[in-house]
Protein backbone atom coordinates (compact mmCIF):
# COMPACT_ATOMS: atom_id res chain seq x y z
CA UNK A 1 0.00 0.00 0.00
CA UNK A 2 1.19 3.56 -0.64
CA UNK A 3 2.51 5.42 2.42
CA UNK A 4 -0.46 7.79 2.47
CA UNK A 5 -3.00 4.96 2.45
CA UNK A 6 -5.53 4.46 5.22
CA UNK A 7 -6.95 1.14 6.35
CA UNK A 8 -10.28 0.83 8.14
CA UNK A 9 -11.48 -2.28 9.94
CA UNK A 10 -14.96 -3.20 11.16
CA UNK A 11 -15.17 -5.31 14.29
CA UNK A 12 -17.83 -7.99 13.66
CA UNK A 13 -20.24 -9.34 16.24
CA UNK A 14 -20.63 -12.87 14.87
CA UNK A 15 -18.54 -15.86 13.79
CA UNK A 16 -18.61 -14.46 10.29
CA UNK A 17 -16.15 -11.65 9.93
CA UNK A 18 -15.83 -8.69 7.64
CA UNK A 19 -12.53 -6.94 7.20
CA UNK A 20 -12.88 -3.79 5.19
CA UNK A 21 -9.91 -1.92 3.83
CA UNK A 22 -9.99 1.20 1.70
CA UNK A 23 -6.60 1.81 0.06
CA UNK A 24 -6.30 5.48 -0.77
CA UNK A 25 -3.67 6.21 -3.39
CA UNK A 26 -4.55 9.68 -4.63
CA UNK A 27 -1.76 11.71 -6.21
CA UNK A 28 -3.30 14.87 -4.80
CA UNK A 29 -6.47 15.98 -3.07
CA UNK A 30 -8.19 16.78 -6.36
CA UNK A 31 -7.93 13.19 -7.64
CA UNK A 32 -10.42 10.47 -6.89
CA UNK A 33 -8.82 7.76 -4.73
CA UNK A 34 -8.35 4.18 -5.82
CA UNK A 35 -10.45 1.89 -3.62
CA UNK A 36 -9.39 -1.62 -2.60
CA UNK A 37 -12.08 -3.49 -0.65
CA UNK A 38 -10.83 -6.66 1.07
CA UNK A 39 -13.31 -9.11 2.58
CA UNK A 40 -12.25 -12.19 4.53
CA UNK A 41 -14.54 -15.10 5.33
CA UNK A 42 -14.87 -16.81 8.73
CA UNK A 43 -12.36 -14.44 10.31
CA UNK A 44 -13.61 -13.63 13.78
CA UNK A 45 -12.42 -10.40 15.40
CA UNK A 46 -10.91 -12.54 18.16
CA UNK A 47 -8.41 -13.84 15.60
CA UNK A 48 -7.24 -10.36 14.61
CA UNK A 49 -4.40 -9.24 16.86
CA UNK A 50 -5.32 -5.54 16.62
CA UNK A 51 -8.44 -6.24 18.68
CA UNK A 52 -6.46 -7.88 21.49
CA UNK A 53 -8.66 -10.96 21.62
CA UNK A 54 -7.86 -14.28 23.27
CA UNK A 55 -6.63 -15.83 20.00
CA UNK A 56 -4.23 -13.02 19.14
CA UNK A 57 -1.12 -14.81 20.45
CA UNK A 58 -2.14 -18.19 19.04
CA UNK A 59 -2.64 -16.83 15.52
CA UNK A 60 -0.54 -13.67 15.00
CA UNK A 61 -1.72 -11.23 12.32
CA UNK A 62 1.14 -8.72 12.09
CA UNK A 63 0.26 -7.36 8.65
CA UNK A 64 -3.40 -6.74 9.52
CA UNK A 65 -2.30 -5.23 12.83
CA UNK A 66 0.05 -2.85 11.02
CA UNK A 67 -2.70 -1.75 8.65
CA UNK A 68 -5.00 -1.13 11.61
CA UNK A 69 -2.31 0.86 13.44
CA UNK A 70 -1.55 3.02 10.42
CA UNK A 71 -5.22 3.55 9.58
CA UNK A 72 -8.47 3.49 11.54
CA UNK A 73 -9.72 0.69 13.79
CA UNK A 74 -13.48 0.54 14.35
CA UNK A 75 -14.28 -0.76 17.83
CA UNK A 76 -18.03 -0.11 17.89
CA UNK A 77 -19.28 -1.22 14.46
CA UNK A 78 -21.73 -4.04 13.90
CA UNK A 79 -22.53 -6.58 11.21
CA UNK A 80 -26.26 -7.00 10.52
CA UNK A 81 -25.89 -10.52 9.10
CA UNK A 82 -24.33 -13.60 10.69
CA UNK A 83 -23.52 -15.42 7.45
CA UNK A 84 -21.72 -14.49 4.27
CA UNK A 85 -24.23 -14.34 1.39
CA UNK A 86 -26.61 -11.86 3.09
CA UNK A 87 -23.62 -9.77 4.19
CA UNK A 88 -22.36 -9.62 0.62
CA UNK A 89 -25.82 -8.81 -0.70
CA UNK A 90 -26.12 -5.94 1.77
CA UNK A 91 -22.77 -4.51 0.70
CA UNK A 92 -23.49 -4.87 -3.03
CA UNK A 93 -27.04 -3.48 -2.90
CA UNK A 94 -26.69 -0.99 -0.05
CA UNK A 95 -29.84 -2.51 1.45
CA UNK A 96 -30.57 -4.52 4.59
CA UNK A 97 -31.41 -8.20 4.11
CA UNK A 98 -35.16 -7.67 4.63
CA UNK A 99 -35.11 -5.13 1.79
CA UNK A 100 -32.80 -6.81 -0.74
CA UNK A 101 -34.38 -10.21 -0.05
CA UNK A 102 -31.17 -12.12 0.69
CA UNK A 103 -31.68 -13.79 4.07
CA UNK A 104 -29.59 -16.98 3.86
CA UNK A 105 -26.96 -18.84 1.86
CA UNK A 106 -29.33 -19.02 -1.10
CA UNK A 107 -29.21 -15.27 -1.62
CA UNK A 108 -28.95 -13.90 -5.16
CA UNK A 109 -28.44 -10.41 -6.55
CA UNK A 110 -29.24 -9.74 -10.21
CA UNK A 111 -27.09 -7.37 -12.25
CA UNK A 112 -29.58 -4.50 -12.13
CA UNK A 113 -29.46 -4.60 -8.31
CA UNK A 114 -25.65 -4.61 -8.03
CA UNK A 115 -25.83 -0.96 -7.07
CA UNK A 116 -22.36 -0.56 -5.60
CA UNK A 117 -20.60 -1.54 -8.83
CA UNK A 118 -23.05 0.50 -10.91
CA UNK A 119 -22.56 3.65 -8.83
CA UNK A 120 -18.78 3.33 -8.84
CA UNK A 121 -18.82 2.95 -12.64
CA UNK A 122 -21.12 5.96 -12.89
CA UNK A 123 -18.52 7.90 -10.90
CA UNK A 124 -15.86 7.03 -13.44
CA UNK A 125 -14.24 4.03 -11.74
CA UNK A 126 -12.93 0.90 -13.43
CA UNK A 127 -14.48 -1.91 -11.39
CA UNK A 128 -13.43 -5.48 -10.62
CA UNK A 129 -14.67 -8.31 -8.41
CA UNK A 130 -12.20 -11.13 -7.64
CA UNK A 131 -12.69 -14.06 -5.27
CA UNK A 132 -15.72 -15.30 -3.34
CA UNK A 133 -19.01 -13.94 -4.68
CA UNK A 134 -21.60 -16.48 -3.49
CA UNK A 135 -24.62 -14.59 -4.83
CA UNK A 136 -25.53 -17.05 -7.63
CA UNK A 137 -26.18 -14.47 -10.35
CA UNK A 138 -23.47 -13.17 -12.67
CA UNK A 139 -21.60 -10.14 -11.23
CA UNK A 140 -22.29 -8.50 -14.58
CA UNK A 141 -22.31 -4.93 -13.27
CA UNK A 142 -18.53 -5.14 -12.78
CA UNK A 143 -16.17 -4.39 -15.66
CA UNK A 144 -14.13 -7.46 -14.73
CA UNK A 145 -14.85 -10.46 -12.54
CA UNK A 146 -13.31 -13.78 -11.62
CA UNK A 147 -15.37 -15.46 -8.90
CA UNK A 148 -15.51 -18.80 -7.13
CA UNK A 149 -18.55 -20.98 -7.91
CA UNK A 150 -20.72 -20.98 -4.79
CA UNK A 151 -18.57 -21.44 -1.70
CA UNK A 152 -15.62 -22.39 -3.88
CA UNK A 153 -12.82 -24.84 -3.10
CA UNK A 154 -9.78 -24.22 -0.93
CA UNK A 155 -7.50 -26.30 -3.15
CA UNK A 156 -7.30 -26.43 -6.96
CA UNK A 157 -9.95 -23.70 -7.17
CA UNK A 158 -12.01 -22.87 -10.24
CA UNK A 159 -13.27 -19.39 -11.08
CA UNK A 160 -16.13 -18.21 -13.22
CA UNK A 161 -15.09 -15.51 -15.65
CA UNK A 162 -16.63 -13.50 -18.49
CA UNK A 163 -16.10 -15.26 -21.81
CA UNK A 164 -17.55 -16.60 -25.05
CA UNK A 165 -20.09 -18.84 -23.33
CA UNK A 166 -23.03 -17.62 -21.23
CA UNK A 167 -22.70 -17.44 -17.42
CA UNK A 168 -21.69 -19.66 -15.65
CA UNK A 169 -19.95 -21.81 -18.28
CA UNK A 170 -16.63 -19.95 -18.62
CA UNK A 171 -14.20 -21.42 -16.08
CA UNK A 172 -10.52 -21.09 -15.32
CA UNK A 173 -8.69 -23.41 -12.91
CA UNK A 174 -5.64 -23.02 -10.69
CA UNK A 175 -4.26 -26.52 -10.19
CA UNK A 176 -1.97 -27.03 -7.22
CA UNK A 177 -2.88 -23.71 -5.62
CA UNK A 178 -4.74 -22.61 -2.51
CA UNK A 179 -7.69 -20.33 -3.14
CA UNK A 180 -6.14 -17.43 -1.21
CA UNK A 181 -3.04 -17.51 -3.43
CA UNK A 182 -5.15 -17.78 -6.57
CA UNK A 183 -7.30 -14.79 -5.55
CA UNK A 184 -4.22 -12.73 -4.68
CA UNK A 185 -2.41 -13.60 -7.92
CA UNK A 186 -5.44 -12.63 -10.00
CA UNK A 187 -5.80 -9.33 -8.18
CA UNK A 188 -2.13 -8.48 -8.74
CA UNK A 189 -2.41 -9.47 -12.39
CA UNK A 190 -5.49 -7.29 -12.88
CA UNK A 191 -3.77 -4.32 -11.27
CA UNK A 192 -0.74 -4.80 -13.55
CA UNK A 193 -2.45 -5.75 -16.79
CA UNK A 194 -6.23 -5.37 -16.60
CA UNK A 195 -6.81 -2.06 -14.88
CA UNK A 196 -7.51 0.91 -17.14
CA UNK A 197 -5.18 3.30 -15.34
CA UNK A 198 -6.77 6.25 -17.10
CA UNK A 199 -9.46 5.79 -14.45
CA UNK A 200 -9.34 5.24 -10.68
CA UNK A 201 -10.05 1.63 -9.70
CA UNK A 202 -12.64 0.07 -7.42
CA UNK A 203 -11.52 -3.47 -6.69
CA UNK A 204 -13.37 -5.94 -4.47
CA UNK A 205 -10.93 -8.62 -3.32
CA UNK A 206 -12.77 -11.41 -1.49
CA UNK A 207 -11.05 -14.34 0.19
CA UNK A 208 -12.82 -17.66 0.78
Amino acid sequence: MPPNSKAMFLKPTSSYSLVLMFAVAAANAADRPNVLFIMSDDHTSQAIGAYGGRLAKLNPTPTIDRLAKEGVLFENAFCSNAICAPSRATIITGQYAHTCGSHDLGGRIEAHRQHLAKEMKRSGYHTAMIGKWHLKMEPAAFDFYSVLPGQGKYHDPEFRVRGDNPWPKNLIKFDGMHSSDAVTDQTLKWLKEGWDDEKPFFLMHHYK
